[in-house]
């Protein structure tokens, strides 16, 4: 039986009440969202609210019309950059960070912004005193990841929030690694807007995503079409959510998203989050038993998401991921992990590293399963 220990790229598996979900969005459902009076039309339009809601309940958004749904944290950060972002404008992030901001960023800056890549330390973190110092008049965004998609290091996002507010500065907070697993009260933390995929530890689909916008920022939609409403004029229009949701919906997934993010408020954050820490403690435990293994990131003790990326003395990563993939039957991540930067942060580029990501459903002799057959690869060297 194949082991999945990639759970940082996506999540799996899902709770039973996801396919479910799915499964009655289809064929119970099955039609578009704001597009139609009769019942149907009517019951989508309760699903797409009802998923909207629980949402904004999860992330402390009071106003559930701020969330805007996406097909992807991705979008949602391209939404974000692109639709603020203009000519002259200075913006503040760091070494850390996925491509999935990175390129938004770099495409500001060849059309004209400013950017500034604060260095992070070797396990990945920077500090509100490195934001500070890099602050400018010009200033409009300070935009970083929670949570380290490579190292697992959490960015004090409270601090850097104040930092940035004092100085006039909006905050974009890239979640995809923390949605699910960290508490985030959005407003309460300053965050201006939040990047969200639905499909990691939210627990649904692919092809889902949230982003908040804060009330009082006003961003250019990055695409413009139908709404199902407002239907009479050629102008996008600026109500919200409708001016960054043109285009049928995905309805299923939305709907199975709404199901996940009901399964952690069932289960409860905090369970959520400690049992995750447990499996990426005893991950450590063993791999720092081993001679030649080195894990990347926060140390023992401190704060970190789930997820461990190692190196082996003399090992290429991307052996160990294909033995253990072909011989054991277990999936992890190597390499670069899309997010280059943050691993000439640490020291680990070209080759990058082994990624090992455990989930909420992922049992203890699992990890055990893994660590043996690592002991098996670094013996057999």
């Amino acid at each position: 039986m194949s082991l999945y220990l990639d759970n940082a790229a996506t999540s799996y598996p899902k709770p039973e009440s996801v396919y479910e979900a799915v499964s009655t969005a289809l064929r119970e459902v099955g039609v578009s969202p704001g597009r139609g009076g009769y019942r149907r039309g009517l019951e989508a339009t309760r699903l797409l609210f009802e998923t909207r809601e629980a949402a904004a309940s999860l992330f402390g958004i009071g106003d559930s019309s701020r969330v805007v749904f996406t097909h992807s944290a991705t979008e949602s950060l391209n939404l974000a950059v692109l639709g603020l972002i203009r000519s002259g404008d200075h913006v503040i992030t760091t070494s850390a960070e996925h491509n999935s901001l990175v390129r938004p960023l770099h495409l500001a800056g060849q059309r004209g912004a400013e950017i500034t890549w604060v260095e992070a330390d070797r396990r990945g973190i920077v500090t509100p005193d490195q934001i500070a110092a890099a602050m400018r008049p010009s200033t409009r965004l300070v935009a970083l990841a929670h949570c380290s998609n490579v190292t697992g290091a959490i960015q004090p996002v409270g601090d850097i929030a104040a930092v940035a507010r004092r100085a006039g500065a909006l905050v974009l907070v890239d979640a995809a690694q923390s949605a699910g697993m960290i508490p985030i009260d959005a407003p309460a933390m300053g965050i201006d807007l939040l990047a969200v995929p639905g499909h990691k530890g939210l627990m649904g689909p692919q092809g889902t995503g949230v982003l908040y916008v804060a009330d009082g920022v006003e961003l250019e939609p990055l695409i413009v079409g139908g709404t199902g409403g407002y239907s009479s004029g050629m102008e996008q229009p600026d109500a919200m959510p409708e001016r960054f949701e043109s285009g049928t919906h995905n309805l299923p997934g939305i709907a199975g998203l709404g199901a996940g993010i009901d399964f952690i408020r069932t289960v409860g954050l905090e369970v959520i989050r400690q049992r995750e820490e447990n499996l990426v403690a005893r991950l450590l435990e063993g791999l720092a038993a081993m001679p030649g293994v080195t894990c990347h990131g926060p140390l023992p003790g401190e704060p970190r998401g789930s997820l461990v990326s190692f190196t082996a003395d003399g090992t290429d990563p991307q052996a160990i991921g294909f033995r253990l993939d072909q011989e054991f039957d277990i999936c992890v991540r190597v390499g670069l992990h899309c997010a280059p930067a943050a691993h000439r942060t640490i020291g680990t580029y070209p080759g990058g590293t082994v990624r090992v990501s455990p989930g909420y459903f992922t049992k203890d002799e699992e990890i055990d399963a893994f660590l043996m057959a690592m002991r098996t690869i670094l013996g057999a060297k």
